[in-house]
């Protein structure tokens, strides 16, 4: 098959895979709603935001084009805004009808909020007449229910324009009702903890390659840099243990119909530990879940290895 024709498969399966689904897409203001959409429409979804509140309902029942999926962008600026009746407005809508309906929530930390509306210098929409600072924290407390009943969390806090649309996109694509989408994401606890992390696996009292001067510039992805964490005497007897944790957790997320689990694998500086874990965890899952991403928050998402990949 050449290239073209592996290219034009995959957007075909992509778009066939939104095609009937309804997301709406909301989150604090700068932390990618219009890019989000902007992904969207790209995967063959009709986007629509700021569509007032009392007009949504119909549009989701009407429900997505044949072939296609619908994207609703909804904030604070929204007509009719509020978030404890517009999240149960979600839900009477899922027991109404046929498509399916994700809540897909846009998080991101407060500073990196300010230092995006500082650099564009844009107004926030609830700063008009106070500090920024103070507008992200009212916001972020007015959309609080919308975090506790969202489906779908990504933090775009660490995040480029090309990196998020390319992550949103393996995120959505290929997850039948009912199975688990798992991604696992490395990180470094210098740079906090990741905000849409379902399960936290802190690995710091594993041995640290960092310590010894041949691995230090390598990575977890290096033969002998994850030839060094395996032979940590608890190594084997925590991966075991992580493991069995996952294989009963797994089926009852599914039962549950927790279509997304985001587990977040931390070391002190993500880039030795916390990679190796990862890249093992999402070998193991690989045959457990309908799909398995792994990610390297501290890499860019693109883990490069200094020496031979494993």
């Amino acid at each position: 098959m050449s290239k073209q024709t592996e290219l034009q498969t995959s957007t075909a399966d992509e778009n066939a895979s939104l095609a009937g689904r309804v997301l709406v897409v909301t989150g604090l203001s700068g932390a990618g709603r219009s890019t989000a959409l902007k992904a969207l429409e790209d995967m063959n979804c009709e986007a629509v935001d700021n569509l007032p509140i009392r007009l949504m309902g119909s549009l989701i029942r009407q429900g997505p084009a044949d072939g296609r999926g619908l994207a609703i962008g909804v904030d604070v600026r929204t007509r009719d805004f509020a978030a404890n009746v517009f999240v149960q407005q979600i839900e009477e809508l899922r027991a109404e009808g046929p498509n399916r309906i994700d809540l897909v929530f846009l998080d991101c930390a407060n500073d990196v909020l300010a230092r995006r509306y500082t650099e564009t210098r844009r107004v926030h929409p609830m700063a008009s007449d106070r500090p920024l600072s103070d507008g992200i924290v009212a916001e972020r407390r007015l959309l609080s229910p919308l975090l506790d009943g969202a489906d779908i969390v990504i933090d775009t806090s660490l995040t480029n324009v090309q990196q998020f649309g390319r992550f949103f996109r393996n995120l959505l694509v290929g997850v039948p009702v009912g199975e688990a989408n798992v991604l696992v994401t490395s990180f470094s606890y210098r740079h906090g903890v990741p905000r849409d992390a379902d399960m936290v696996i802190d690995v710091r009292f594993l041995r640290n390659p960092h310590y010894e001067p041949e691995l230090r510039s390598k990575t977890g992805r290096d033969r002998d840099v994850a030839a060094f964490i395996a032979e940590d005497p608890d190594f084997e007897t925590f991966f075991s243990r992580l493991t069995s944790l996952l294989a009963l957790l797994l089926p009852r997320f599914n039962e549950e119909g927790k279509s997304y689990l985001t587990i977040a694998i931390g070391c002190t500086g993500g880039q030795h530990r916390s990679v190796y874990v990862a890249e093992e965890l999402c070998n193991w899952l690989g045959e457990r879940a309908t799909r398995v991403d792994v990610r390297h928050r501290e890499m860019s998402f693109e883990a490069k290895s200094n020496g031979d990949d494993r």
